[in-house]
């Protein structure tokens, strides 16, 4: 169940399986897979639900998320109360009170939470607040719905007044929490301040925001926001900031400042390492240009860089893509000469290459050494061997392989139903126009009226599969459907 059929295997060239997979296969192992426990859908482990054993810690923080139900101020000082006077189990220490906190930060406004903070100190004395209470509040401000950064000044203002000063985790807090909340602008300013006024972000903090900056603004404001850092600041780009910024040039299809930007990082000290080279790589294979992508892989193994998987994948596809099969295929005997087991990645997109060739066989070949290898296919492995094989005008093959799919339970790319409905629905067609020669036009007023549903059922995958059935009845049963047609498709 789920191993390429026997049907599709034997319509691969004997001679074609030999060259094209005879310098891949590792030889067989003396170690046998059953029959019924194929390498491409593995049965899923059984596991036997345990009872969990939670601390007592772990089960009070649990209670504590789940205290707060309304975002009301009023209520929730009452119930902080409550449990100070009537609840002794619970450690009431710093973190006590901080996992209160923030269970209640996250259904309330930034004024509302310092108040109950404020609240909470007064109620109960004992109660010393930390540098992370205070990054409780600081995160929450920069998540409020807010143009201005006012309450992110006043969770920084309150955090002074109790004797903390603003620290490199204090801005990489505030930093990624306005990011992620798409307040790029707002973070901006917040690095200039925080460099003037308190202490300059790490790298760390710094890559983050270069890394938003590249998703929404224009490269010459990055780099103008990046000379102001290194000037007024002293913070220089690194290694890690040249390969975003590489990328970010490489998705816009820039190769040239791709390119520039190497020399750069050359010139302040840097040598690119291999996600520079794979990222540079993938901009060209973007291009389909297979030939620059050679040169950046020659170039790298100059340097003494090695390739990962990743490289390989990169070229891999990169070729296949631009019609050069055949280098694929080298770089594939040297990725695995080098070590480099091919993956699912690997093999789809040589099928691809193949595919687009129109050797649709010898992509299922390249199925049935991924079977040998226990690489597993994914949707898209499917669904490109699905578009080769009805290019290819393989629909019967076609409709075994999808059939495979069936039993492993795998689901074709929305795009794939499509492109493997045209053809077949072509052919009804022809079958439909046949009928019409017939005597008996109630038996093809009949048929059609199946198709008509056929086609108008919702679900992508129903229609082709409701699609097969109807054919296959059409082909091989000389009774006519009827009405419990319809019935059938609901339970598909």
């Amino acid at each position: 169940m789920g191993k390429v059929p026997p049907s599709l295997r034997s319509a691969i060239a004997t001679t074609l399986m030999k060259k094209q997979s005879s310098s891949l296969i590792p030889k067989e192992s003396t170690t046998t897979t059953p029959p019924h426990n194929p390498h491409h859908f593995p049965r899923k482990p059984t596991t036997r639900k345990t009872k969990s054993h939670d601390s007592p810690q772990t089960q009070t923080q649990t209670q504590i998320q789940t205290l707060f139900k309304s975002p009301n101020l009023s209520n929730a000082k009452k119930l902080f109360n409550s449990i100070i006077s009537t609840n002794p189990k619970f450690p009431l220490d710093l973190r006590f009170h901080n996992s209160l906190l923030q269970s209640y930060s996250s259904i309330s406004t930034v004024q509302d939470s310092i108040a109950l903070l404020n609240h909470m100190i007064k109620s109960h004395p004992s109660f010393s607040p930390d540098r992370s209470t205070f990054h409780i509040l600081v995160s929450q401000s920069c998540k409020a719905p807010d143009p201005s950064l006012s309450s992110v000044h006043q969770a920084l203002n309150l955090m002074l007044n109790h004797g903390f000063a603003p620290d490199k985790v204090t801005a990489d807090i505030a930093i990624r929490s306005l990011c992620l909340a798409g307040r790029v602008d707002q973070a901006v300013e917040l690095v200039k301040e925080f460099s003037s006024k308190h202490s300059v972000p790490d790298t760390y903090t710094y890559n983050f925001i270069i890394k938003h900056l590249c998703k929404a603004r224009s490269l010459s404001l990055i780099d103008d926001f990046i000379e102001e850092m290194r000037d007024n600041f002293d913070l220089k780009p690194d290694l890690v900031t040249y390969t975003i910024l590489i990328d970010n040039v490489c998705n816009m299809k820039n190769l040239r400042e791709a390119t520039r930007l190497v020399k750069v990082l050359k010139k302040e000290g840097f040598k690119p390492d291999c996600f520079v080279y794979n990222t540079i790589m993938k901009g060209y294979c973007m291009l389909s240009n297979g030939s620059e992508a050679i040169g950046v892989y020659n170039e790298m193994k100059e340097e003494g860089v090695e390739p990962d998987l990743v490289t390989y994948n990169t070229l891999i596809f990169g070729l296949s893509k631009s019609g050069r099969v055949k280098e694929a295929k080298k770089i594939l005997r040297v990725m695995t000469e080098k070590g480099h087991f091919p993956d699912t990645v690997t093999y789809t997109s040589l099928m691809n290459g193949l595919c687009r060739e129109g050797d649709a066989l010898g992509a299922l070949a390249l199925l049935e050494e991924m079977e040998v290898r226990g690489c597993s296919p994914n949707s898209c492995t499917y669904s490109t061997l699905l578009h080769g094989l009805c290019k290819a005008r393989l629909l019967e093959k076609a409709k075994e392989l999808y059939g495979v799919m069936k039993v492993g339970d795998m689901k074709l790319e929305t795009a794939a139903y499509a492109t493997f409905m045209l053809p077949l629905t072509q052919r009804w067609k022809v079958h439909l126009s046949g009928q019409r020669k017939l005597k008996n036009k109630a038996i093809f007023s009949n048929w059609f009226c199946c198709f008509e549903l056929t086609m108008n059922t919702s679900c992508p995958e129903r229609r082709l599969h409701a699609y097969i059935i109807l054919e296959h009845s059409f082909r091989h049963s000389a009774s006519v459907p009827n009405s419990s047609f319809e019935n059938h498709l609901v339970v598909i």
